[in-house]
């Protein structure tokens, strides 16, 4: 009986370490600064203005994953959104990456950042 328990506890763990991971805990992706060399400070900041529109997508959709993915351990022992591709952590990544780029170059051209 303790056996049995140990390996469902054991599942359990498992499957919510496979569950999506909180936006703000995904780490940035390398972004190569040439990406963004050629760019203009009017260029960079409306890039800058998308990345950030992106992210906040991509971090809300990445929320409702992780709670889907709590609801689906429960209920079914299975972290359903990371299953199905809901799972957004490496468009958030690249996406991080990118704001740190852009500012970056917006830093290293002397840019005024609104």
């Amino acid at each position: 009986m303790k056996l049995k328990t140990s390996l469902i506890v054991g599942s359990l763990v498992l499957a919510v370490a496979a569950c999506a991971q909180k936006p703000e805990a995904i780490q940035p992706a390398y972004v190569s600064p040439t990406t963004f060399s050629g760019f203009s400070c009017a260029q960079l900041q409306a890039e800058a203005i998308r990345v950030d529109n992106a992210l906040a997508q991509a971090s809300a959709q990445q929320t409702q994953a992780r709670s889907n993915d709590t609801v689906g351990v429960i209920f079914l022992g299975l972290p359903v959104s990371s299953l199905s591709g809901s799972n957004v952590a490496p468009q958030i990544a690249d996406l991080k990456g990118r704001k740190n780029v852009i500012e970056q170059m917006q830093i290293h051209k002397n840019c005024s950042r609104t």
